[in-house]
């Protein structure tokens, strides 16, 4: 353990997803594909937690987020949270809820770029998670539904009011939260929602060049540009470029910009340490 872990293990087994390190690539695997790879109590929890945990696994750079079989996550498992969620008392529902947007929240917040691939359908929740990633790389196949109207609950659930008219804008995300109608991968990639579109056998290919180049980039120099996407969405424009003119006077400290200057004079490619 380092000293930022302390005494707290880092946990080796994960009950509620598939869990791989290969690499600098994590990956987390939805596997229950027989159902679309819906959410539950537990995975959500699983992933909260992992999140949390993922920055203090040495040699981490990049996660992946994937659904096994023919869709990526057909949201909220309809039985196994619904069917429980109507039986609970308002704390316990808070507390639910809590959790879920823990997900989304820890998504933006995590300092490691995250990568969802997505094949078939992404709904419900599972929309709202590719919507907090930070690449969306997405098959032909792949469409979008914010299906929380349909089943008589708001659409700005998770965090979706507050990201989806940021990536899409007002209008759109306004019929796309109301309405709750799927979209497809066409549809979405000229709404702004797809980081790239690919055919679906050409999917696991684009992921892993994806993944290669963020786990060789500059670690450090991704990681701010990622918290200074997910900080600045509510500060004022002085207040942004106060917060990028220190971040940035900061970074050219590290080894990394140093090596950019050797490797441009030498004429070779930098390599990258995040430091």
């Amino acid at each position: 353990m380092t000293r930022f872990r302390a005494s707290a293990p880092l946990t080796e087994r994960w009950d509620h997803f598939d869990f791989r390190v290969q690499g600098a690539v994590a990956t987390v695997t939805l596997n229950r594909p027989e159902k679309l790879n819906p959410l539950t109590f537990e995975s959500y929890a699983d992933l909260r937690d992992l999140l949390a945990e993922l920055p203090h696994r040495t040699g981490v750079r990049v996660l992946v987020i994937q659904g096994a079989g023919r869709g990526f996550c057909g949201g909220g498992d309809v039985n196994e949270i619904i069917g429980e969620l109507i039986k609970m008392k308002a704390g316990d529902l808070m507390k639910f809820t809590r959790m879920t947007g823990d997900v989304i929240r820890a998504m933006r917040e995590c300092p490691i770029p995250i990568i969802v691939k997505i094949q078939g359908v992404a709904a419900g929740a599972g929309a709202v998670v590719a919507l907090a990633a930070d690449f969306r790389v997405v098959g032909r196949s792949g469409r979008f539904a914010f299906l929380f109207t349909k089943v008589g609950l708001s659409g700005g659930d998770m965090g979706a009011a507050y990201l989806l008219p940021r990536v899409v804008g007002l209008g759109r995300a306004t019929s796309l939260l109301m309405l709750g109608d799927a979209i497809d991968a066409e549809t979405a990639d000229r709404y702004g929602l797809v980081s790239q579109l690919v055919e679906d056998e050409a999917l696991d290919d684009a992921v892993a060049a994806l993944a290669g180049r963020l786990a060789d980039g500059p670690t450090l120099a991704l990681s701010q540009t990622k918290a200074l996407l997910t900080r600045e969405l509510d500060m004022s424009m002085s207040s942004s470029m106060e917060l990028d003119a220190m971040t940035q006077a900061l970074l050219m400290t590290t080894d990394d910009h140093a090596e950019f200057h050797a490797a441009f004079n030498a004429g070779r490619p930098p390599a990258w340490t995040g430091q």
